[in-house]
């Protein structure tokens, strides 16, 4: 399910994909109707997609039963601050080194969480929808990935539009450079204001609209960029976007194709990519669906896919959950307030599980 003013509900699995190339064949023979699901962070690695049974395209989210939540504590951190501080500084100087290619990398850690009882994943999508109602919230089941993912979900809030594509009209809503939301209203707006005269955050964001418009120009007639970030936020986090739009040349570009082309954006892997993303698998290890992507694409090659961020993946009990955080890092980086912004980070997900620190 893809929440977002209205909602995307696919039910059953009539068959899974977690080869990407097999899902795209399926939709260009027009054997399925439309894929659905989740593409994780390390595209080398099964994907979760699924040709569903049922798909509803409905005008706002379903009127599910809601359930109690258990009481949800942290049990692990991953690693503890102090330890991504320096994972921090460890990229700062590599980004700091004239000889390194690298230019900005994005790192995450993880929460361990354990619940009384078992979650129930409608409930939290509810809460995430409450709080978060221009969020792009979902919930997706992980099986078709197989191994240890089978039985369990993905569910959260992404502020972030990977790529819609309707006809030959593509749009991207990039995100990256962010600031805490704060109690005092006054206080709140100087933080958002903050953000948006940052040169290091306007910096942090422009690596990443660049990288977007310049995949992006081969592929369109007519390509848009907005001349200046804008200010947006959630329930806990000022961002910096920037909206893209553009006319494909070539109505055979689907949004699945579109999504594939982008993921990772420097958003949540680095510049360049591959470098990037080498430390992030030699500082984190895999990430699994976190910062990958979720959505879908139909047989007409329309679709929408967001950045699977302000997320935990539930285990299959529904007894056990992990939540991520991430921040990216350029050359003016400080370590503390890289801690400090996945701190900040967390708060949607965790709020939405009702978790207690």
């Amino acid at each position: 399910m893809l929440v977002s003013r209205g909602a995307v509900v696919a039910e059953g699995v009539h068959t899974p994909f977690p080869s990407v190339a097999d899902a795209r064949a399926a939709l260009t023979s027009h054997s399925a109707p439309i894929i659905v699901g989740a593409l994780p962070f390390d595209m080398s690695k099964p994907a979760a997609l699924i040709r569903p049974q049922a798909v509803q395209f409905l005008d706002a989210p379903p009127q599910w039963p809601l359930r109690p939540l258990p009481s949800v504590r942290v049990v692990e951190t991953q690693p503890e601050p102090e330890q991504h501080r320096a994972r921090v500084e460890a990229a700062l100087r590599r980004l700091r080194d004239p000889a390194s290619p690298l230019r900005k990398v994005v790192l995450a850690r993880a929460l361990r969480l354990a619940a009384d009882g078992p979650i129930d994943a409608r409930t939290v999508v509810d809460r995430l929808v409450a709080a978060n109602p221009t969020a792009n919230a979902f919930l997706t089941d992980l099986t078709a990935a197989g191994g240890g993912f089978s039985g369990s979900v993905l569910v959260g809030a992404s502020p972030e539009l990977l790529v819609a594509r309707r006809g030959d009209q593509v749009v991207c809503a990039p995100f990256a450079g962010s600031a805490p939301r704060l109690a005092d209203p006054d206080a709140d707006e100087a933080s958002g204001a903050a953000l948006a005269a940052s040169a290091k955050d306007r910096h942090e964001h422009q690596l990443v609209v660049d990288a977007i418009a310049d995949a992006l120009g081969p592929l369109c007639a007519d390509l848009d960029v907005a001349p200046e970030p804008k200010l947006r936020k959630t329930d806990a986090v000022w961002h910096l976007y920037t909206m893209i739009t553009g006319q494909l040349r070539d109505k055979s570009t689907t949004a699945l194709d579109l999504a594939m082309l982008l993921h990772p954006t420097p958003a949540v892997g680095g510049v360049p990519t591959d470098t990037a993303a080498e430390l992030i698998a030699e500082l984190e290890g895999d990430r699994g669906f976190y910062a990958g992507a979720v959505g879908w694409c139909d047989q007409r090659g329309d679709g929408r896919w967001v950045v699977s961020i302000r997320c935990a993946q539930l285990s299959p009990d529904r007894r056990t959950a992990t939540a991520y955080s991430g921040g990216g890092i350029v050359a003016e980086s400080d370590p503390d307030d890289e801690v400090a912004e996945t701190t900040s980070k967390f708060t949607t997900i965790m709020s939405a599980l009702g978790a207690q620190p």
